[in-house]
């Protein structure tokens, strides 16, 4: 016994002294090497050690290779859209963020609509060709947004597909090649500051159907079955539209549940969710994760941030440009400025801030 507390105290010192991330999960609790994140911390009488407060930032590694639609991304000051800047910019932003308590973004090979909301998506902004295979590009700066996080101590939450460019890759089989190409691509890279949202809001008109909620179990089992040579796994699960209940499949499969506070447009509508995501017959003790809600209202007593810590569960802003609104808008609309630079920005980090106890220099 002595041995075994000796040898982890060894590899926990090895891992701390390289800089590596360790995110891993205890019971309902999201730990960082091997201590519960925001150790001690309660607000307003809530828990919030073990959480994992977040922010969607799916723009990370954004690029549209579609010349038809590529200029809407236009930089006002240079005239063109720059991919490399972009991400550059945006793991510069990353310490000012986590200064303030940030501990996890959502990224997504396949990113997200760059509109906010789009019922049409001409714009090519994926990771994959259509028989699945990962492109270079868009791998590199994958890797510098987790190399990026990793040395900050934070977490990505790293989403495979997106329904908005999901229809792009040929049938089923596609998909399951761009699974195992991209989890054994984060295996082989060493990290341990992932976690993995299989698909964005599974819905039951996903394209390709292996996507969809009665069906996306089968990929998730097979993130989690493949493995690194020193045997380490990934943590995984995908998220529902939202309002929408996570499927007892999923649940069972997964490691951590992820629902999302889209059209919660009163508080007790966020609550009334997680309700019923706790009361799914497969449910667990696991982390009930929010890495997506559209809703700000930071200055009032009571909001979806407020109702999701007071239920323990973890909650992740959504932030895009509404029509006619300028670039200082948006963490979700190229070209994005990744600087807290709006009131609604500043409205989030200050709330964050103050749940977290974070003291961020001015």
């Amino acid at each position: 016994m002595l041995l075994r507390i000796v040898s982890s105290v060894l590899l926990a010192s090895s891992v701390i002294a390289s800089g590596k991330t360790v995110v891993t999960i205890v019971g309902e609790d999201f730990h960082l090497n091997g201590k519960p994140t925001y150790a001690g911390r309660s607000w307003q009488g809530h828990r919030i050690e073990g959480l994992l407060l977040n922010t969607r930032v799916v723009q990370a590694t954004f690029d549209d290779l579609n010349p038809d639609t590529v200029q809407r991304w236009a930089y006002t000051d240079t005239g063109k859209w720059d991919a490399e800047r972009n991400v550059s910019e945006f793991i510069a932003a990353l310490p000012q963020w986590k200064a303030h308590g940030l501990l996890a973004v959502t990224v997504n090979f396949q990113g997200g609509s760059p509109e906010g909301y789009s019922n049409k998506q001409p714009w090519e902004t994926g990771a994959f060709t259509s028989d699945g295979s990962l492109r270079p590009g868009f791998a590199a700066r994958m890797k510098r947004v987790i190399d990026a996080a990793d040395s900050q101590g934070m977490v990505v939450i790293l989403g495979y597909f997106y329904f908005g460019q999901s229809p792009r890759f040929m049938d089923d089989g596609a998909v399951t090649r761009a699974t195992d190409q991209v989890t054994r691509w984060l295996l082989d890279g060493g990290w341990r500051n992932v976690l993995v949202e299989l698909n964005n809001e599974s819905n039951p008109g996903y394209k390709p159907p292996i996507l969809r909620p009665d069906r996306v179990a089968e990929l998730i089992s097979r993130v989690r079955e493949m493995k690194a040579t020193d045997g380490h796994t990934l943590l995984v699960g995908t998220s529902f539209g939202g309002r929408v209940v996570p499927s007892a499949n999923v649940i069972a499969a997964s490691d951590f549940a992820l629902i999302h506070g889209n059209g919660a447009q009163q508080p007790e509508q966020i609550l009334q969710l997680i309700q019923k995501t706790r009361a799914v017959p497969t449910f667990k003790p696991m982390p009930i994760l929010i890495n997506e809600d559209d809703h700000e209202d930071f200055e009032k007593p009571v909001n979806n941030f407020q109702v999701s810590l007071s239920e323990h569960v973890s909650w992740g802003w959504f932030d895009y440009r509404r029509k006619g609104e300028g670039m200082q808008e948006g963490y979700q609309s190229p070209p994005v400025d990744w600087s807290i630079n709006s009131d609604r920005k500043r409205g989030f980090f200050k709330m964050l801030s103050q749940v977290t106890g974070s003291h961020p220099t001015p």
